[in-house]
């Protein structure tokens, strides 16, 4: 099964304090690069995370982003009772130092730094359940692109079957344009004879067969096809292989369209390179 470079997926859940969202979105790339947003508690997994992508993406550009938000648990908060009382201490000496001045509020004074203790967080526990959602969203993001990689696949069987049904048109269509071709090369050839120059009758001979020989472009189209055919059932990343193989599926088709001289293998030789290029397209979305 093929895979799409673009995807995004995504996994939420609960963690020992508040809420953890994974998110992850590719697009296409020539190699594989990954790219970390974590918050300062979570950056010692990121050799990790590269691990684990890298086991299971072969290319794209993939952005992966954390976001939480710790929330404490009831009994996790205590005061610094010595602090406090230092701080009663200091707000008695104001007030009598400043008889006219407002008291201070009780939550004016729970936000002075270290009056409130937050408990000493399990950090291998929360890492551990990060990784356990991450793998999680991992999975959804290799779904998603293989569910948008067979869909590129139908696209792309049914663009080469297009392919192949104008090679086989062309190859049909060949016997009656030689015939035409014969017949006009023939009339040259009376008046060459006629005007007594056997040196320009061997150079329309030689021009007018390399003009008619398209047989050895239509057979490396038809192996182009199948090789293009085959490679849509691997389960090998196959994306950059089809990129090369549309560079030559292009060369075929411009030199069917230099040699054509007829209509119709003209305007199939561009009917050819329009699918090609739909081909492209397509390929780079390609793993």
């Amino acid at each position: 099964m093929i895979s799409s470079m673009t995807a995004y997926a995504s996994a939420e859940g609960p963690s020992p304090r508040g809420r953890l969202v994974w998110e992850l979105r590719a697009v296409n790339h020539r190699y594989l690069e990954l790219g970390f947003r974590l918050p300062d508690e979570f950056r010692a997994l990121e050799s990790k995370l590269r691990e684990r992508i890298e086991r299971r993406v072969a290319r794209g550009k993939v952005e992966v982003s954390l976001r939480y938000r710790g929330t404490p648990q009831p009994g996790e908060l205590t005061l610094n009772a010595p602090l406090l009382q230092t701080l009663r201490q200091l707000e008695h000496e104001i007030a009598m130092a400043l008889p006219g001045a407002l008291p201070a509020s009780r939550f004016e004074v729970l936000s002075y730094p270290g009056l409130v203790v937050e408990a000493e967080l399990d950090q291998s526990g929360l890492l551990t359940g990060a990784l356990t959602l991450f793998d999680a969203a991992l999975d959804d993001f290799i779904a998603t692109r293989g569910r948008e990689g067979e869909r590129l696949r139908v696209v792309l069987d049914e663009r080469l079957k297009s392919l192949a049904g104008i090679v086989r048109q062309v190859r049909q269509w060949l016997p009656e344009i030689r015939a035409g071709l014969r017949a006009r090369l023939e009339l040259k050839l009376a008046e060459l004879k006629a005007a007594g120059d056997p040196g320009r009758l061997e150079q329309e001979l030689v021009l007018y067969l390399h003009k008619l020989d398209v047989d050895e472009e239509l057979q490396r189209l038809d192996s182009h096809i199948a090789e293009a055919e085959l490679r849509l059932k691997s389960a090998e990343p196959i994306g950059r292989r089809l990129d090369f193989l549309m560079q030559e599926f292009n060369r075929e088709a411009n030199t069917l369209g230099a040699k054509s001289m007829d209509a119709r293998t003209t305007q199939a030789a561009v009917e050819l390179k329009v699918l090609i290029e739909q081909l492209r397209e397509q390929v780079q979305n390609i793993e």
